[in-house]
């Protein structure tokens, strides 16, 4: 079994893959300087709750853009099982091509983002929409070229921003309103996040399908813990929350092996 790891600013979300089938799906609140008993120990933790021995673990394999929990990761994999985790970087040997000006600053989970759909969907022009902590808006064309991303504040952020600068604005509940019209303050600020965040995507993928792809429509690929949110608006041709976890699997196959199976 392997277990990938997903370290984002606000949660680490962890897979456990038996071959290419997800056995199990669990998410973690980031905690920029946890140590490595802490992390060690949740993750034997949700292991065995879930009835699987962390025995059975033979690979690890993560990206992270938190980097001060880098260390403490690789250090709980070592420690609690025995096992040099695999770590994506955006120089890593993969069969994804990076054109961007400055490749460093990618973040590895946009790369795999990118890895899973390129796999999923060959010879496909697409845009992956990644809805976390940061809404990232990245490019892959048919020949495997990661060509560039957008970043725009995701809905906590949104919402937390509202907060922090107003005296009178409070947290809600990010949820898809019931009306585009919000007649109190707490449906005002669900449906200017909602239909914000929405018209935001429409617009910016809008300009890449006609800037970058001359009219032709690429796939939309959606993922990220607030992609349902937008399922029913009809904007994405797919929605996968796992993606990110599966790019991290086949970048690790690819790495060690020369092949995405």
């Amino acid at each position: 079994m392997m277990l990938c790891l997903d370290v984002g600013n606000t949660h680490i979300l962890g897979g456990i893959y038996q071959n290419n089938e997800l056995l199990l799906r669990f998410r973690y609140s980031t905690v920029a300087y946890a140590t490595s008993d802490q992390l060690g120990i949740f993750l034997k933790t949700v292991l065995r709750e879930n009835g699987l021995s962390p025995k059975l673990i033979l690979k690890v394999a993560l990206c992270s853009v938190v980097p001060s929990l880098d260390y403490s990761l690789r250090a709980a994999c070592i420690k609690y099982f025995h096992i040099e985790p695999f770590c994506l970087t955006y120089n890593t040997t993969t069969d994804i091509i990076i054109k961007t000006k400055n490749p460093e600053e990618n973040g590895t989970d946009i790369i795999a983002g990118i890895i899973a759909a390129a796999h999923n969907y060959p010879k496909k022009n697409i845009i992956v929409i990644d809805l976390g902590t940061v809404t990232t808006i990245a490019v892959v064309n048919s020949h495997k070229e990661y060509l560039g991303v957008n970043f725009i504040p995701g809905l906590y952020v949104s919402m937390n921003a509202l907060q922090s600068s107003t005296a009178n604005l409070f947290p809600v509940k990010i949820i898809k309103p019931k009306h585009v019209l919000g007649s109190t303050t707490i449906e005002s600020i669900q449906s200017g996040l909602f239909f914000g965040h929405l018209g935001a995507i429409k617009e910016l993928t809008s300009q890449i399908t006609k800037k970058i792809f001359a009219n032709n429509k690429p796939l939309l690929i959606a993922s990220g813990g607030f992609a349902y949110l937008f399922a029913q608006q009809k904007i994405f041709d797919y929605v996968n929350p796992d993606l990110i976890l599966y790019g991290i699997k086949r970048a690790y196959e690819f790495h060690n092996h020369g092949v995405i199976k």
